[in-house]
């Protein structure tokens, strides 16, 4: 039985440990005007092993998705993606004009200076699933990210 109960721990301290190798950093989202039902939120997210980025979620909004801007044909299009890769030791920016997170259905305005949380959900190597949730600054319309890289 003690066996049994330490393994758990260790397991337990395990997955911690996991979560704790992720970081986001400067998170934030762009304000909404009244009624606008989707906005943009953006990130650098670091996972000190290779990972996935594969879910997002928020109670701000009744879906959230992982998207990404790219050309096609001459044209910017955006286009829901199933992940993001993260690779080891690596920041990916989540950012305008690549990768980035869509919050659609929103369920009020998001006005500037309130937070919102977020949860991302990332697979490891053996595709075991953890999740993190921040809080992310809602930014005003006209906020523009400082340049940190393209996002990919």
């Amino acid at each position: 039985m003690t066996r049994t109960l330490f393994a758990l721990l260790a397991a337990g301290l395990f997955s911690t440990s996991a979560l704790a190798q992720v970081t986001i950093t400067e998170p934030w989202v762009r304000a909404t005007v009244p009624n606008q039902k989707a906005s943009g939120a953006f990130m650098r997210v670091q996972s000190a092993q290779a990972a996935r980025l594969v879910g997002v979620s928020t109670p701000a909004a009744g879906r959230a998705e992982l998207h990404e801007m790219a050309m096609e044909n001459n044209t910017m299009r955006m286009r829901h993606v199933d992940a993001i890769d993260l690779p080891a030791g690596k920041p990916v920016h989540l950012a305008s004009g690549g990768y980035h997170v869509m919050l659609f259905d929103l369920k009020r305005q998001l006005k500037e200076g309130e937070t919102v949380p977020v949860t991302l959900v990332v697979e490891d190597a053996a595709k075991k699933s953890s999740s993190v949730t921040v809080e992310v600054q809602v930014k005003p319309l006209t906020y523009v990210a400082p340049k940190a890289g393209h996002g990919h």
